[in-house]
């Protein structure tokens, strides 16, 4: 079980967005806590004048809204009396056992899971303390369900739960909410974690999922006003079925939200960018001779994916990698003109002794080098140069290269000029 605690300063958010979709037919309100009036005899207006008249008796506390999602692994079918028996545990072990809480069963996703709305203004108007609940409160009376109810472990499924799978087109009904609700789980997933710089990246990693940003056509309407709808690709990767607004989601995925975040994820990325290149060379070097086919291949088990961009002549003119390892995604020329596009085109396909830069050779034998040749024992059979030119591209990949601060100049900091002491 995986309980994802949420605070903030606005109860009215979580409980539109759970009792929308009880009325969408997307979740059910299992359960009203400790309040006067039964689930049964209480309106949607009620429940949510009872939390807001309870947050009142507080004026001073900025943050008293607290939703909660309990999330079960995927296989596991819990009946409602059990999970009505969690909920109570759980809210128990972490200090909200006497507050007012609705609780909702939500069948949008491919895992059972529950979302809690309450507040931790108390009715004598104290605070629920939150700092650090999580770690204090909720792990421990999570891992105390977990054992007492045999449920699968957080630490067994927290990883895989979230990852949306891509959109099946065989499946989907175009225009209906099952479109809708599987783009928007694939967007919140890549928006949320992945580092994107453009557009274009954006759609290298949404086209894993079957799905593309679109502007539209530069005359078109929606490219003037800046809009953006996202589509469902076909197995070719053609366009397919109704478009759908990017203003239709709650999380509003539109243009400028997606960007705003370019600059902060570029700054994120600068780091990653050796461990991209490196993936590369060495895939290069272990293999002479190389394919571009037998490269994807091989940084693709390192968890690299390489989306190839080709014109009509089947003419490579463009390269992305995406780093599931860090969540980055860099354009071939962003990396260098040896990923590039034209760069990987003339690596691939020749022996590595014709692409390699000729450099003096090396006067001792890396680690690396030693590899090779067990792996390789004819190398060694041959002339010397050929010997000095692999050692010399085996130095070249762990020898670190000088690199350029993409922060703008108003965001570095300037160095302060020391004061000259006065001599007493």
């Amino acid at each position: 079980m995986v309980a994802v605690i949420k605070t903030s300063g606005a109860l009215r958010r979580p409980f539109h967005y759970n009792e929308n979709k009880v009325k969408e037919g997307l979740a059910e309100c299992l359960m009203v806590q400790n309040y006067p009036i039964g689930k049964d005899n209480i309106t949607e207006e009620m429940r949510l004048k009872m939390l807001l008249k309870m947050a009142e008796l507080n004026t001073r506390t900025t943050v008293n809204a607290v939703h909660i999602s309990l999330n079960f692994a995927p296989g596991e079918t819990i009946e409602k009396v059990r999970l009505q028996e969690i909920t109570k545990e759980y809210m128990q072990g972490i200090g909200f056992g006497n507050q007012p809480y609705l609780v909702y069963k939500h069948n949008d996703a491919g895992h059972p899971h529950l979302h809690i709305v309450t507040t931790n203004i108390e009715l004598d108007g104290k605070r629920i303390p939150l700092h650090n609940i999580g770690k204090l409160k909720s792990e421990p009376a999570r891992k105390a369900i977990e054992k007492k109810y045999g449920l699968v472990p957080a630490e067994a499924h927290k990883k895989q739960l979230f990852t949306p799978k891509p959109v099946s087109v065989s499946k989907v009904n175009y225009g209906k909410t099952e479109t809708k609700r599987a783009i928007g789980n694939v967007l919140q997933h890549v928006l949320n974690n992945y580092k994107f710089t453009s557009l274009p990246e954006l759609n290298a990693v949404l086209k894993l999922y079957n799905i593309t940003a679109d502007r539209g056509g530069e005359g078109s309407r929606i490219f003037k006003h800046k809009g953006l709808v996202y589509r469902v690709l076909d197995e070719s990767g053609n366009k397919t079925g109704v478009p759908i607004k990017a203003s239709s989601f709650h999380f509003k995925p539109t243009l400028p939200a997606v960007e705003s975040k370019f600059v902060k994820n570029e700054l994120g990325r600068q780091k990653y960018l050796a461990g991209i290149r490196s993936a590369i060379d060495i895939a290069l070097l272990k293999r002479h001779g190389i394919t571009l086919d037998e490269l994807v291949a091989t940084i693709e088990k390192q968890g690299i994916s390489t989306i190839i961009r080709r014109n009509n002549e089947g003419r490579l003119y463009g390269i992305t990698y995406i780093d599931h390892r860090t969540r980055s995604v860099f354009n071939g020329s962003v990396v260098g003109k040896k990923y590039s596009a034209k760069g990987i085109t003339e690596r691939c396909g020749t022996s590595l002794n014709d692409t390699a830069q000729q450099v003096a050779p090396l006067s001792f034998k890396s680690q690396a080098t030693k590899e090779l040749e067990q792996d390789n024992p004819d190398s060694n059979k041959g002339t010397g140069g050929s010997q000095a030119s692999t050692e010399g591209m085996i130095d070249e990949v762990i020898t670190p290269e000088e690199t350029y601060s993409h922060v703008p100049y108003e965001w570095r900091k300037k160095k302060k000029k020391k004061g000259k002491r006065i001599s007493k």
